[in-house]
């Protein structure tokens, strides 16, 4: 459950808006600790993590996406990085990295607030879409987390996993999954950590699209 007074998203899309709006996309999900619909704030030491999402079967005319990441400090929002991104409508789940570089940094024990659109009609109308948004927060490496780590490469998601840094873990057991489809271990730990946080649903979903936005 979220720490009193964290904040909550979307986890799952829900019934958009428009008419023009399949209903199978109601089937868009972040993967991230939650609760049914609600996404909970989770943590990543990484200062330029990935975000994974399940993107369901998309019709030909909509294959146009948004991620969006946000700082928040007190009431203040500022956009932080701001990406269109063209999907390639086949069903399953994608990661998206932000670049590399110091201005889309993730600075330790800020919140972050992300977004990430799927539009069904014109972008510009804020109707047209349906969206999952979430919480990010970097903690600062520890020595002990670097040591721990360092003993379980390449499975760094078994330590990443033990200290609840979720970002992490996920990215490095799918990075695993990608490069090693057929291992049977990696696949019974990617389902297992995805049933860890009720998303048995998808789990079992192939991995199809990795935007690295080195730009």
């Amino acid at each position: 459950m979220p720490r009193n007074g964290a904040p909550t998203g979307r986890r799952r899309a829900g019934a958009g808006r428009s008419p023009e709006c399949p209903s199978s996309l109601t089937r868009l999900t972040a993967l991230v600790p939650g609760d049914e619909g609600k996404s909970f704030l989770a943590s990543t030491v990484a200062e330029n993590p990935t975000f994974w999402f399940y993107v369901p079967q998309l019709p030909e005319t909509m294959h146009s996406g948004e991620f969006v990441l946000q700082v928040l400090s007190g009431k203040d929002v500022q956009n932080v990085y701001r990406t269109p991104l063209t999907l390639s409508g086949k069903p399953g789940i994608i990661s998206i990295t932000p670049p590399a570089q110091p201005q889309y940094y993730l600075k330790a024990d800020k919140k972050y607030h992300w977004y990430f659109h799927v539009y069904c009609g014109d972008p510009e109308k804020t109707s047209d879409n349906f969206y999952v948004d979430g919480f990010v927060q970097r903690q600062v490496l520890t020595q002990a987390l670097y040591n721990q780590l360092k003993t379980a490469k390449p499975k760094e998601y078994i330590a990443y996993s033990a200290n609840n840094i979720w970002y992490d873990a996920l990215t490095n057991l799918g990075q695993l999954r990608r490069t090693n489809p057929q291992n049977a271990t990696i696949n019974k730990d990617w389902v297992d950590l995805l049933n860890a946080v009720g998303l048995q649903d998808i789990a079992k979903e192939p991995i199809v699209q990795d935007y690295n936005l080195e730009k």
